[in-house]
Order: C-alpha cells, then sequence, then structure tokens
C-alpha cells in the first residue's frame, strides 16, 4: 500500500474590498485581501492547514504589506469592512513626483525617463 501525500502553499484572495489612494504610486487603486496558508494534502485532499498569513495588496501597483493575523481573522469572518489608515499609509514610502538625477543632482518633477540636463537614466 502506497500513500499520495504532499505538503504545499496555497493563497486565496478573500471578500474585501478597500479603495485608498497608494502611498507607492500615487494612484487610486483597491485594497485586496490574501490569505497565505501551507497544507497537507492525502490523495489531493486538504486535511490540514498551518501557517496563515495575511496580506493586503494595491491594485494599481501591485504593492505588498503584512498585516496582523488578527486583523487578517477579523476580515475573514467579515467583522471588518475598513482597514486602519496606518496600514492604508503604510504602502510604500510616500508620493512624491520630484525626481534626482543620480550624476548631475538635477531635480525634475513630472514623469520623466531621461535627465534633461546630463541625458541619464532615471
Amino acid at each position: 500500500m502506497f500513500f499520495i501525500m504532499g505538503i504545499n502553499q496555497k493563497s486565496d484572495r478573500l471578500e474585501f474590498d478597500q479603495t485608498a489612494v497608494c502611498g507607492s504610486c500615487g494612484r487610486f487603486g483597491h485594497i485586496e485581501i490574501y490569505v497565505v496558508y501551507n497544507v497537507l494534502t492525502l490523495f489531493f485532499i486538504p486535511v490540514f492547514r498551518w501557517g496563515r498569513q495575511y496580506y493586503a495588496k494595491m491594485s494599481c501597483c501591485g504593492s505588498v504589506q503584512g498585516i496582523d493575523n488578527e486583523l487578517g481573522r477579523e476580515i475573514e469572518r467579515g467583522e471588518c469592512t475598513r482597514l486602519p489608515q496606518d496600514i492604508t499609509d503604510g504602502f510604500g514610502h510616500s508620493y512624491s513626483r520630484i525626481k534626482h538625477c543620480d550624476v548631475c543632482g538635477f531635480e525634475i518633477e513630472g514623469d520623466y525617463s531621461f535627465c534633461p540636463k546630463c541625458g541619464n537614466r532615471f
């Protein structure tokens, strides 16, 4: 007799949607909540789950931030409908449209790919 078993890591998107301005890219997007866990399968049937971790992901740029397991469980049960302000502000860094050239130090505001002073790629 033989057994077909294995350990896999799975992720599920929870039923949660909140709109916010992304701190990483500065665009308006949706916050999606994911749970990642390990699962033991026996004959391709999930038997045991452990190691649950919750993550918030911005839909605009894909920026990801871990959230507290207690808050994640509340979201999973449907008890939490809005994330606290510190989590929504925590994506990336504060957005700034000012770019600094690494070669000449020139500051430019806008969506330029090259420095207008020296031609270096941003």
